[in-house]
């Protein structure tokens, strides 16, 4: 886009990619990067205005804003800050320049990298994600920004090509609200399949029951996208990870823990998706938590 410089991206995965997309189709010039160069090659010939960077710090020395992308607060930190000696992020990062984290990182962890990056004159945002794969893919995804509201202005015009901004905050109030979202989300995740399952064994029709839901008090994310497209046909494939719901849904219970409140409902949704995480293995999507809980039911 006029008036500003290439956009980095480090984390080309399920969501990472159509952001990618969204982002070049909304005018930005972007250069990305990723651990797994699979990851990078579909896009070597995808659009002129993205380009390949062979490394953190080629996207650091290009780049002033730098989106990141990641599984975790871990990994983010690695990036950002680096490990074992290895030039980092940061290192190549030009004071004044904006890391926008879209992870679903640790809200307390965000806050620290912010102050240990605001040492280096680097500012953060943290703007994690709702909506999934496919709505990363038609740029209409919930966007949760936290962070300096001068930052913020900067970067409008670059989160707005993926999705809507929801302002939250001061840094790590919208990691913060992507944990509890995810917690509300994976309660009527679970509360569905119970559902279905004990109505089914009655004798309902799951599709009745899935239309009816759906005109009544007990809509909800699960019944309105997930039922018909990924659960009661068996694909079990919409892209978001159980483990990856796992690791939201406690990270809002650390969240609770920190803050000196007993969360019961919440506790027991994170048990549940261990047990569930355990039972179907880590390369499992969240939807096939339905076939865990048919097998309970057996």
């Amino acid at each position: 886009m006029a008036g500003m410089g290439p956009v980095g991206f480090i984390g080309i995965g399920n969501m990472g990619a159509p952001m990618v997309r969204c982002l070049a189709k909304g005018g930005f010039h972007v250069v990305i990067h990723d651990a797994r160069t699979e990851a990078t090659e579909a896009f070597r010939e995808a659009a002129p205005q993205i380009r390949i960077a062979s490394s953190l710090a080629r996207v650091g020395e290009e780049c002033q804003i730098v989106i990141t992308m990641l599984p975790d607060s871990k990994v983010v930190r690695s990036v950002v800050l680096g490990q074992n000696g290895g030039k980092s992020l940061a290192d190549a990062l030009k004071p004044g320049s904006i890391i926008i984290d879209m992870s679903s990182s640790f809200a307390l962890d965000t806050r620290a990298l912010g102050e240990e990056l605001s040492s280096r004159g680097i500012g953060l945002i943290d703007a994690p994600v709702s909506g999934g794969v496919p709505k990363a893919i038609s740029g209409t995804l919930a966007i949760m920004a936290g962070g300096d509201a001068g930052l913020l202005d900067r970067v409008q015009p670059i989160l707005e090509t993926m999705g809507t901004v929801h302002r939250t905050g001061p840094l790590g109030s919208g990691h913060a609200m992507k944990a509890l979202n995810n917690y509300v989300s994976a309660a009527g995740l679970i509360a569905t399949c119970e559902a279905l399952i004990i109505g089914q064994r009655f004798g309902l029709d799951p599709h009745v029951m899935t239309k009816i839901l759906n005109t009544s008090t007990g809509r909800n994310n699960t019944t309105e996208n997930k039922v018909e497209r990924y659960m009661l046909n068996g694909r079990f494939d919409s892209g978001f990870a159980l483990a990856l719901m796992e690791k939201d849904v406690g990270m809002a219970q650390t969240l609770a823990d920190n803050l000196g409140i007993g969360a019961e409902e919440l506790n027991l949704v994170h048990a549940i998706l261990g047990k569930a995480l355990k039972a179907l293995g880590s390369t499992a999507d969240h939807t096939a938590v339905y076939e865990y809980v048919a097998k309970l039911a057996k």
